[in-house]
């Protein structure tokens, strides 16, 4: 799924005062660009691996992000699905961690793979005998067997928890895939080691069994709900061209297909050192660990750059619509095409995104859901599904008993109209840049969330220092400015509509209009 840690994001009003006051008596000054980098080391190896080392002696702890340049948007057809497959596999171990005889392991491997890739071939040909396919199929489940018997289950992980590591995740987006964890001051090697060694020879093995725990998990987030399914349909249709249309979790026919060799070649395009940035936060010193980087991470081979993506969205010419009927709860979105984040207009867009969805002084939530009590709940993903590229802004609301999506979406569209024909207000304007710094401030005041931030700002416009200039552009959007934004945004040919209308089971009595606008918030 999907993960943003953009400085606009979710950042909650009943915190917007303490966090305002108690971050900018103790952290402003140490927050200002020219006093952080007294406390910033760049480096990068010769292979092309960028390292953001980031003193923070708080705590005899650090906390540390390897950044990917590399999502669902990398794959190729046929092949959705792959970078959260790799993601995956990065936590099966290496030669070392993981086996109990890498030697037999490998000879094991080779074996499976030749025998997937004969069953394969034939289960896809178009004159399939359906029992050879099962003769073959038996030998690779043998083969799978033969194996699984040389496996050190999860001892990757168990190293770093025994060691007293925590939080240790990854996530896959439509642009960045991401690796973290935090360790004790004092297993700063330990660290290098690891992370190095998973990414220098990865095996995978267990690949064809976490294929289908992947299979499962497309099948419980996406298929079994209706929301997901709504997704998938409305990002696919939002995009025509570009690879943003397909899921990151991937399409099923694609994960039932893709096969080890497929995973290898995947992950030796796209994981070489120049496409990859680390940043490491806490009490570190970097006289110390640049030679354990340099020791450790300049084993791997610096690779070829992966080629970019050369297709660009075409200019939307008209309203698109996706309808699912299901027998669950109605639903409706709305989304408009909008550029990069790195377009200069951007803090205008977050400007955007704060007057109307954040929180309960938000626009859409006192109109829907407190005024007029037509909606449940009402929300926006700012960038969807991915931000590197022209993405989609995009509000939901969900409809209250008896309240039709057509109601909602009146509603809806009535505030952007606003936006349109009517400047903020002086207060709203005012509280978009409070919420925005108090939300930078606040994630700057955790070795994480400032590591997830330098190396997230650092791969987007090629220096972490944008995160801290970024912040002083809100001060320069203008009442004028979201009017603009809004008349380009707001319009009929940019738009993608999205709704769940509830199909009623026979026997099964409809809401009566008595009942309409009982939401609760």
């Amino acid at each position: 799924m999907q993960i943003s840690y953009r400085v606009w994001s979710q950042v909650k009003c009943i915190v917007l005062v303490v966090v305002a006051w108690s971050l900018s008596v103790a952290m402003v000054h140490a927050q200002d660009l020219g006093s952080f980098e007294q406390r910033v080391t760049q480096h990068t190896l010769k292979n092309g691996w960028t390292f953001i080392l980031v003193e923070r002696p708080v705590a005899p702890v650090f906390s540390f992000i390897t950044r990917v340049n590399v999502g669902s948007a990398q794959e190729g057809a046929g092949q959705t699905g792959l970078a959260h497959m790799f993601e995956h596999m990065a936590f099966k171990g290496t030669p070392r961690i993981g086996t109990k005889d890498y030697p037999a392991e490998k000879t094991a491997l080779v074996a499976l793979e030749e025998a997937y890739q004969e069953y394969q071939q034939e289960k896809l040909s178009r004159n399939a005998d359906p029992e050879t396919v099962k003769s073959l199929f038996d030998v690779f489940k043998q083969r799978q067997n033969d194996a699984s018997q040389y496996v050190i289950k999860n001892e990757f992980g168990d190293i770093i928890e025994r060691e007293g590591g925590v939080a240790l995740n990854a996530f896959t987006g439509a642009d960045v895939t991401g690796y973290f964890y935090s360790l004790p001051a004092n297993k700063i090697e330990l660290f290098a080691y690891l992370e190095s060694e998973r990414f220098l020879q990865p095996v995978f093995r267990e690949f064809y069994e976490e294929r289908d725990v992947v299979m499962e998990e497309r099948r419980l987030r996406t298929e079994s709900q209706p929301f997901g399914r709504l997704l998938e349909q409305f990002v696919s249709t939002a995009f025509m061209a570009h690879p943003y249309h397909h899921p990151v979790i991937g399409y099923a026919s694609d994960i039932q297909s893709y096969t080890m060799t497929d995973a290898k070649q995947f992950y030796e395009t796209q994981y070489v050192p120049s496409n990859m940035v680390t940043a490491i936060v806490g009490d570190i010193q970097p006289k110390t660990v640049i030679p354990l980087l340099e020791k450790y991470f300049g084993r791997i081979p610096a690779g070829s750059p992966p080629p970019p993506i050369r297709t660009v969205e075409p200019k939307s010419i008209t309203e698109k619509t996706v309808i699912l009927k299901d027998p669950s709860q109605p639903l409706y979105l709305e989304g408009y095409h909008k550029p990069a984040v790195t377009h200069a207009d951007q803090p205008v867009y977050d400007a955007i995104d704060d007057v109307l969805t954040n929180g309960r002084t938000s626009r859409l939530f006192r109109s829907l859901v407190r005024d007029k009590q037509i909606a449940v709940s009402v929300g926006a993903y700012g960038a969807y599904p991915g931000e590197k590229y022209p993405h989609v802004w995009l509000a939901y609301g969900v409809p209250g008993r008896g309240v039709t999506n057509e109601t909602v979406q009146k509603a809806l569209r009535e505030e952007f109209t606003k936006l349109q024909a009517q400047d903020v207000s002086d207060e709203e304007l005012a509280r978009f840049r409070t919420r925005a710094k108090a939300g930078l401030l606040r994630a700057l005041n955790n070795n994480l969330g400032l590591a997830m931030h330098m190396t997230d700002y650092h791969m987007l416009f090629g220096d972490w220092r944008e995160l801290f200039r970024y912040i002083e552009r809100f001060d320069h959007v203008t009442k004028a400015d979201i009017r603009r934004v809004a008349t380009a945004l707001f319009q009929p040919t940019n738009r993608i509509v999205g709704m769940i209308e509830t199909v009623v089971p026979a026997g099964v009595a409809m809401p009566t209009s008595a009942s309409a606008g009982k939401g609760q918030s």
